[in-house]
């Protein structure tokens, strides 16, 4: 889609803002200009749009490691700097996983013909000898059901299967994946088949990671199609052995050295608190990451970029961090903690972007009582795209995790995501998924939180419990 498709003039922006702002509450009144530069310029001119055509087809897949993340490293800070915003990138070690050859078999029997299978390894499989392995297939739909079987793992291939049909199924399932593998591996296994965590399948397979802890032992570990799941789930009740050839030639190399970029907007009046915006920079290594997390990638940029141009500046330091390693270690968001461990206390609000360009619904909050009060009077601004009103749910990431001992107030704006787990971690999230409408909305809402945040006179109150979040 064009980008001047969805480009909405600028001199009726102040009126529909207006238009959609009740009367200022009395202990927060936003300028109602600010809200028409920010969020007006992230809705007119395309940035977003451009920069995310830019990382996806210029630069593509960036799997930490690998020459695609050091180029994104690279695009990132020539980005910041051609757009006047200060940036520096700050160390970190990463794993380097390669994936090789993936090819799967089910062979045939008196019962079925034998077909190949679409598989793709998952990020930190084991290879498989290069003549492959052979099992019987086992199949299993929870990790109970997995230990209940005892000895009959042995010598199997593991197919854990599930039934994800809508985005909220993601987190009911995910261990199957991350956890599974290694726990089949445990029980004697030979190899595992995890059915792709997906809301919709044309013989797709998903990849994604798999944790194996040092020391134990590591298989080979591929998704496989939701069809191809189907079919062999439909073969094995059907009684009478199925039987599976797996071809894996993933590498292990030794961890790379790579980078976070960090950015940020000094503030006006109280520079050493921070508002946090993040997103990850690297994505696996098929398709070009457009949704995960090129889109969350762009929208924090643009929201710096236009911050940088705001005058006077916000209230505080408003940061952007894209942290690498994301996908596969988390590695990125270590570092970071570790490296402002000192100033996590100064860390008064922070969000990250990590659910597709998909157009905003809300907003929520993670943080202590009394939080939505301060909040709710700075998010009228946010009802011309739709996402004026704080969600139910709380806010976090898989980045955040390592602030959360600090006791950080999250932010984060929901979007969307209906369709985000069609593409997600396959060949398929290019940027023909991406709306430009829907990530130009996105982008003027977070713009406009990361102002509110940096802005509003008081400090969320801090959450008081730390609570456990799911990895992406």
């Amino acid at each position: 889609m064009p980008v001047s498709t969805f480009l909405v003039p600028s001199h009726l922006m102040l009126q529909l803002l207006t238009a959609a702002a009740p009367a200022p509450a009395p202990q927060a009144a936003p300028a109602l200009p600010v809200a028409e530069r920010l969020v007006g310029a992230a809705l007119t001119e395309g940035h977003a749009w451009t920069r995310l055509a830019e990382l996806t087809d210029g630069v593509g897949a960036r799997l930490s490691g690998s020459e695609g993340a050091a180029a994104a490293v690279q695009w990132a800070l020539r980005s910041f700097k051609a757009d006047g915003v200060k940036a520096w990138l700050e160390p970190v070690k990463v794993p380097h996983w390669v994936r090789g050859e993936e090819r799967a078999e089910l062979l045939g029997s008196e019962r079925f013909r034998g077909r190949p299978l679409s598989v793709m390894a998952l990020g930190g499989s084991g290879a498989t000898p290069p003549e492959g392995v052979t099992g019987e297939v086992v199949e299993v739909r929870s990790l109970e059901e997995l230990g209940a079987l005892g000895e009959r793992v042995k010598g199997r291939i593991v197919l854990f299967n599930h039934i994800m049909q809508k985005p909220e199924d993601y987190g009911r399932f995910a261990s199957l994946r991350s956890r599974g593998p290694a726990a089949a591996a445990k029980a004697g296994a030979v190899a595992a088949l995890v059915r792709s965590l997906a809301t919709a399948s044309l013989a797709t397979p998903h990849t994604g990671a798999t944790r194996f802890e040092e020391g134990d032992p590591r298989i080979a570990a591929a998704s496989v199609t939701v069809e191809d799941a189907e079919l062999l789930s439909r073969l094995v009740a059907a009684g009478g052995p199925v039987r599976v050839k797996l071809v894996l030639g993933c590498q292990e190399l030794p961890d790379a050295d790579s980078f976070n970029v960090v950015a940020e907007v000094k503030g006006r009046e109280k520079p050493q608190e921070v508002v946090l915006l993040g997103a990850h920079l690297d994505s696996w290594d098929v398709g070009t990451g457009a949704h995960d997390d090129g889109a969350g990638v762009v929208m924090v940029m643009e929201a710096a970029r236009l911050l940088a141009k705001q005058r006077p500046a916000p209230r505080r330091t408003v940061r952007v961090v894209l942290f690498m390693n994301e996908e596969n270690g988390l590695r990125g968001a270590r570092a970071y903690a570790e490296a402002h461990a000192a100033e996590l206390p100064r860390h008064v609000a922070a969000l990250e972007l990590d659910s597709g360009g998909g157009r905003p619904v809300g907003v929520v909050l993670r943080a202590g009582a009394g939080a939505a009060e301060k909040v709710r009077p700075w998010l009228s601004p946010l009802r011309t795209v739709g996402a004026g009103a704080l969600m139910e749910g709380e806010a976090g990431g898989a980045d955040l995790i390592p602030l959360m001992p600090a006791r950080v107030p999250f932010f984060g704006l929901r979007q969307d995501a209906s369709r985000y787990f069609d593409v997600h971690h396959t060949h398929a999230d290019t940027l023909d998924k991406v709306d430009p409408v829907a990530l130009a909305q996105s982008t003027a809402a977070v713009t406009w939180l990361a102002y509110a945040m940096a802005e509003m006179p008081e400090l969320l109150p801090r959450p008081e419990v730390p609570t456990p979040s799911a990895g992406h």
